[in-house]
Parts: structure tokens; sequence; C-alpha cells
């Protein structure tokens, strides 16, 4: 299991930033279903980013937006905009 990430996981093969909010988070496992080679979760069954860069941008943004309670962040590391939610 892998330890949990302090801050936002740069993912440089897609151009951006993943945070999980480890207070919403409630564990579903939807994100997991979603990119599971990016996603698991942890021994507390909250969401880890355990590989920002396993899979596309539009999968990871896809994983983003089937999480019931909008706890996973997507940014853009190089404006600071906010991509999701």
């Amino acid at each position: 299991m892998s330890d949990v990430q302090a801050g936002p996981a740069l993912s440089k093969r897609n151009g951006i930033a993943i945070e999980v909010d480890r207070e919403l988070c409630f564990g579903f496992g939807d994100c997991v279903d979603s990119a599971p080679n990016v996603f698991e979760l942890d021994d507390e069954n909250k969401s880890v980013v355990v590989d920002p860069d396993a899979q596309d941008r539009d999968t990871i943004m896809l994983a983003a937006q089937d999480c019931p309670v909008d706890a996973i962040v997507i940014t853009d590391p190089e404006t600071g905009e906010q991509l999701y939610p």
C-alpha cells in the first residue's frame, strides 16, 4: 500500500495536478473503478493517487467526475486553474 502523499500529485504526462480531499472522500471507490492504475483505496479506505501518469487525461478527468462527493480536484499546475470540479 502506498504512503499518503501530501499535496497534489503531478502528472507530467497529462499536464495536470491531481489531489484527493481526504476530508471529503468516503471511499466509495468509483475513482478506482474508473482509473485503477491511478487511484487506490488506502488502509483508511480513502482514495490516494498511486501513479498520476498511469492513464490519459480524459480517463483521469472521468474518474474525478465519477466521485459522488467531488473529492478529487484537478488543476493546471502551470496556471493554478481548477479544471474540476
